[in-house]
């Protein structure tokens, strides 16, 4: 009996672009199938299939309907995105920062927090929502999930006075970032703490961290109208 634990999408998403960065497998290069994959690693075909739809996010892969996947030849040139500290965000902006602890509470991760960090269990871990704000305005709001076992510190933390988004930048080593860009239209709640109206269009960053392979945080943060990124190559 096989007691190996099966593995997550991100491990097979990181061993195969382990094989492509590595020209293992070179640009043109058609991949194995998702059961072939599956078979070799051990995993289920799903888990494949999960991470070989990162790879094509990434630009790392293209899948044909016929053919199946292949490594890109071309390869897609990204921008880079520093985790921000939204303080310094808003004082660069000559605006004065606020923050408002809007709740704090232990909770076991559902499973779309799960596919985000690539777990396969329910893990508990600390979920903090709280409203930045400029000049007094709303700026972001963050919904953030913190596995407290990575950032054990941040449960002595006043959450009212520091928000979480700073005191990690600050005090937890991160290894690997992924950063989804999308948007929402504004359902009540959202519309009452960013003062707009319902069915408004809402840019949104979900960035997730970890430091080695262990989780240390995701949030869902959601811009006021009006927000702006900057990204530089």
């Amino acid at each position: 009996m096989n007691d190996a634990p099966r593995l997550a999408w991100i491990d097979v998403r990181n061993e195969i672009r382990a094989r492509i960065l590595s020209r293992a497998c070179a640009p043109g290069d058609r991949l194995p199938r998702d059961a072939d994959i599956a078979a070799e690693l051990g995993c289920a075909r799903a888990t494949v299939h999960r991470a070989m739809q990162d790879l094509a996010q990434l630009g790392l892969v293209v899948r044909k309907r016929k053919g199946g996947p292949h490594v890109l030849r071309d390869p897609v040139t990204r921008a880079t995105v520093q985790i921000p500290v939204t303080r310094r965000e808003v004082e660069a902006r000559g605006e004065r920062y606020g923050h408002r602890l809007i709740s704090r509470r232990n909770a076991q991760t559902r499973p779309a927090i799960m596919d985000r960090f690539g777990i396969a269990e329910p893990v508990g871990m600390l979920r903090v929502r709280a409203l930045h704000l400029a000049d007094g305005r709303p700026y972001i709001l963050a919904d953030r999930w913190i596995d407290t076992r990575s950032a054990p510190g941040i449960r002595d933390v006043d959450l009212s006075r520091e928000s979480a988004n700073e005191w990690l930048v600050r005090n937890t080593p991160v290894g690997r970032v992924e950063v989804q860009f999308s948007a929402i239209n504004a359902g009540p709640e959202t519309a009452r703490q960013l003062a707009t109206t319902a069915g408004r269009a809402l840019f949104v960053i979900e960035r997730t961290t970890w430091t080695g392979a262990a989780p240390v945080t995701t949030v869902e943060a959601v811009a006021a109208p009006g927000y702006h990124l900057a990204a530089q190559s």
